[in-house]
């Protein structure tokens, strides 16, 4: 039998709701509340206190505290990149902004695959991370109509596994 992708059929797209938690398994971080905006076309994750450093050996590093104390998924670790990219982001107000981006695995409906993130202060925001059109693109179909599909995708996975 052959694959989808062999016959030059795409890979069915899945749904997604407006709201789904995702895990980020490089940074630690698992269950994280996200919110799906296809008007953003960069996905994001909140860090408070991002600055550059100049390491021993010469190489810039950018430093983050991933979300903050006050977050419930808070790991008080603080995580140094050098591997970034300072781009400019246009934000949900219209400004024009100078965010670093760097690139992790994110995992989604029991998938891993890596994705791009800007890193910004999104403490007043309700939900510490953004996924945008980047990152839906040729994946999901968003249906604003529904929430945590994936969630419900990993326990239908996990019954039909223990219950074969």
């Amino acid at each position: 039998m052959r694959d989808k992708k062999e016959e030059g059929v795409k890979p069915e797209k899945k749904v997604i709701g407006r709201r789904e938690h995702i895990s980020l398994p490089e940074l630690d971080l698992q269950d994280l509340e996200a919110k799906i905006d296809t008007g953003a076309y960069t996905s994001a994750i909140h860090c408070s206190d991002i600055h550059t450093e100049t390491m021993p050996d010469g190489t810039q590093v950018i430093c983050v505290d991933l979300l903050d104390p006050s977050h419930p998924k808070y790991n008080h670790r603080k995580l140094r990149f050098a591997e970034y990219d300072l781009r400019e982001i246009k934000s949900s107000f219209g400004e024009v902004q100078q965010r670093y981006i760097i690139r992790t695995t994110i995992e989604l409906f029991n998938e891993v695959f890596e994705a791009e993130f800007s890193l910004s202060d999104r403490s007043d925001m309700k939900y510490p991370v953004l996924i945008g059109r980047k990152l839906l693109k040729g994946r999901y179909i968003v249906d604003i109509s529904r929430k945590d599909l994936s969630r419900k995708y990993k326990s239908k996975q996990k019954q039909k596994q223990n219950n074969p």
